[in-house]
């Protein structure tokens, strides 16, 4: 969806105070009593978070920090425990439907369905966005060879492509609707660097050319430096710090020539790669 004149001064995602707390522990099963009840997990805890229309703005965590969860509940999937979201001044639990017209969600987990082709899959989802009329597949084609993708894998079955492949189709997809805010979670995650290079150009071109507003979670700390404009840290479902890039390496890499890496360390005490194999929240 184009983003309206009247968006444009209006905050693309504001987050006040959210909570989420996940495995309640309910009663003790008397079928099985020995199972034991799993403790409540904290994913957020009073989170609060402001992100300006036409901005590509960072969540940088390692896995367990919150971050997806925060994702999932902008994109209306989770509902949060206190706290309101809003995206363009739609409430994400009270009007759903309106926050789901302005958004689309790239996630390293995307579903799709295997035995159709990408152009199947990408015309299926054009036309739940109310499009996909004449010069869709021209669109489709030329958004798949920005991003590097063979064209004669546009018409086989999905389950015949790689990972990298199937994550650009789910990345493409994403792009097609015109999203006024596009909600990416560990999208390059699988690309080889040169795909990540062709991900992260499109990216800017969808900014600069529509507008459109990008909520960016990466692993990739080097990819944050450089092509996000803002970044938040966040750790044990806490917002440690955000500001530009170059504001939190100053503030926080505790040397004149240090990184954005520096400065996560220095706020985390951790690498993002450290708990790189456990779940995610």
């Amino acid at each position: 969806m184009a983003i309206h004149a009247s968006e444009l001064n209006t905050a693309a995602v504001e987050v006040d105070g959210i909570s989420k707390r996940f495995g309640e522990a309910g009663r003790p099963n008397r079928l099985m009593p020995w199972r034991k009840l799993k403790k409540p997990k904290l994913a957020l805890e009073q989170v609060s978070l402001h992100v300006e229309t036409g901005r590509i703005t960072g969540i940088l965590g390692a896995n367990g920090s919150g971050k997806s969860t925060l994702i999932r509940i902008l994109a209306t999937l989770l509902t949060p425990d206190q706290g309101t979201a809003s995206v363009f001044g739609y409430d994400v639990v009270s009007q759903p439907d309106d926050v789901r017209r302005h958004i689309n969600r790239v996630s390293v987990e995307a579903s799709f369905f295997k035995e159709m082709s990408p152009w199947e899959n990408m015309l299926y989802a054009a036309r739940l966005y109310g499009s996909g009329g004449e010069g869709t597949r021209d669109r489709v084609e030329a958004m798949l060879e920005r991003l590097g993708l063979p064209l004669d894998t546009l018409d086989k079955p999905m389950k015949q492509l790689s990972r990298g492949q199937q994550q650009k189709v789910a990345i493409a997809r994403s792009f097609l609707t015109s999203p006024s805010l596009l909600l990416m979670d560990e999208p390059t995650t699988g690309l080889d660097p040169r795909s990540k290079r062709e991900v992260q150009e499109l990216v800017r071109s969808i900014r600069r050319d529509r507008a459109a507003t990008v909520l960016l979670c990466t692993h990739d700390l080097q990819e944050a430096e450089v092509l996000c404009d803002r970044v938040v840290v966040i750790d044990q479902g806490r917002v440690l710090a955000e500001g530009t890039p170059a504001e939190l390496i100053r503030a926080h890499a505790g040397k004149t020539d240090g990184s954005l890496e520096d400065a996560f360390m220095q706020l985390t005490g951790k690498r993002l790669e450290e708990d790189e194999e456990e779940k995610e929240e």
